[in-house]
């Protein structure tokens, strides 16, 4: 499978982290806390036609991205986005 990074495709695998295909692939992606939901530096943009296909975001993870200073509607963060077969060819960006 494929995710789609600006326009880059990234190969993938079903139930990896979005945040581990992001650091696989050299992208300039933090991840600090490394999924404990403790920071929010590994947030990423979804494209609005992908958005609504992934599981809604728990509260733990909405409260970090309230600390995002250019959040959008459809930010989330890579370390919460788990790759399924449905996820082929998502497509985020980098903020």
């Amino acid at each position: 499978m494929k995710v789609m990074f600006d326009d880059r495709a990234l190969a993938a695998n079903a139930g990896e982290r979005l945040l581990d295909v992001a650091r696989r692939n050299g992208l300039p992606i933090e991840g600090t806390c490394n999924g404990d939901l403790a920071c929010a530096t590994c947030h990423v943009v979804v494209a609005p036609d992908w958005f609504a296909r992934l599981p809604a975001a728990r509260e733990e993870e909405e409260d970090m991205l309230d600390l995002v200073p250019d959040a959008r509607r459809t930010s989330r963060l890579a370390c919460q986005i788990v790759l399924t077969p449905d996820l082929d060819k998502l497509s985020v960006s980098l903020p």
